[in-house]
């Protein structure tokens, strides 16, 4: 039974370490294109641009249009190409990021990742989401090889709005169940192809899972104050590093295939991948009829950091039946990781689960007035 861990080449992560880019660029590259959002490029686009050019760099610069689309990696791809460049450095959310890595694998050139928010585990996988022009998922696109250098500037993520970092938590909540039944189940992994998860991703999985509830409050507390404190330190790693690894080597389940399926509805639209995530795993949590204390526990997080435990969290008030059936349609497609369950998932199964994850949220809020 073959056994497979992947990872970035390299993880960078502190206060400042923005600054040492041109010294790990200069590694693996000559020339620089920088992909960004017009908010990550002002935060630090200067920086870089300094930076590379200590080390006799050049760069372009050019920003991101938004979403994670075909036709904005095909338009990035040829600039990149007219540039001739032969690194990628992509920086800002989960959107650009997808977006910097597929131009490096379309171009076949190294890839630089500068997360400014920590609101996926995007930055180390070898893998792109790929989304409609309006935003509905697509497809998964699998990348040759994880980023060659992954550096994070806690100094920069702090000052993001907080609701960026505990975006990312719900995005590392799903890290530890969703391997835990890739596990159970005994499938291959979907997204690497291996037979079983090795004990390092495993062990990954439970420390990214202990550190949130440990750290988690703590951190978007000090990140609201646009401060860097030792919990900070734990939730960039554990949502960015410890995260990326698990669930890149452990497997997907059913908390991100419900993901996928509520971006089907449009007032979903506005909230973080993240968000959707969290409440993708309470309902993936009730589908597997795992205990009501392990519930209850992921409640109690997803409630103290402010992450979504119902429905009208994620803004879908009084939902239809057609809806939710819709939902769940979506998240049981065909490659869709919820197969990876150790038992057959129908749609019907994940629109109960999803309406039970509802009803045990409302009651928990009610409760917790």
């Amino acid at each position: 039974m073959s056994r497979m861990l992947l990872s970035p080449s390299r993880y960078v992560q502190g206060a400042g370490v923005i600054r040492e880019i041109g010294e790990h660029t200069s590694r693996i590259g000559t020339c620089a294109l920088v992909i960004g959002g017009k908010t990550a490029l002002s935060l630090c686009g200067s920086d870089i641009q300094t930076s590379l050019a200590e080390k006799g760099i050049p760069c372009h610069q050019e920003l991101f249009q938004g979403v994670s689309t075909q036709q904005e990696i095909r338009r990035l791809a040829g600039i990149a190409a007219a540039n001739r460049v032969d690194v990628i450095i992509a920086l800002g959310g989960g959107a650009s990021i997808d977006a910097g890595k597929a131009v490096s694998n379309e171009m076949k050139v190294p890839v630089i990742v500068v997360p400014t928010v920590i609101s996926t585990d995007a930055p180390c996988s070898a893998l792109s989401v790929i989304y409609t022009e309006s935003g509905v998922f697509e497809r998964y696109l699998f990348l040759r090889k994880n980023p060659d250098c992954v550096l994070v500037d806690t100094a920069l993520v702090a000052q993001s709005p907080a609701k960026f970092i505990v975006a990312g938590m719900g995005d590392a909540l799903a890290t530890f169940w969703e391997s835990d039944t890739c596990s159970r189940s005994g499938k291959p992994n979907l997204l690497t192809g291996a037979e079983s998860s090795t004990l390092a991703a495993k062990a990954l999985g439970r420390v990214c899972y202990e550190t949130l509830l440990e750290s988690g409050l703590q951190a978007k507390l000090a990140v609201e104050k646009n401060v860097v404190t030792p919990a900070v330190d734990a939730i960039v790693e554990a949502n960015t590093l410890l995260s990326g690894l698990s669930s890149e080597n452990g497997g997907h389940a059913g908390a991100h295939s419900i993901h996928n399926g509520l971006t089907t509805l449009k007032s979903t639209k506005h909230k973080l991948h993240g968000e959707k995530v969290a409440f993708g795993v309470l309902a993936q949590l009730v589908l597997e009829g795992r205990p009501s204390a392990v519930i209850r526990e992921v409640q109690d997080f997803c409630f103290s950091v402010g992450l979504p435990v119902c429905l009208e969290d994620l803004d879908i008030i009084n939902p239809t039946i057609s809806e939710i059936g819709q939902v769940a349609e979506a998240a049981v497609a065909e490659g869709e990781t919820i197969h990876s369950t150790w038992f057959p998932v129908a749609a019907e199964m994940v629109e109960a689960a999803i309406w039970t994850a509802d009803a045990l949220g409302l009651r928990y809020k009610k409760a917790s007035r």
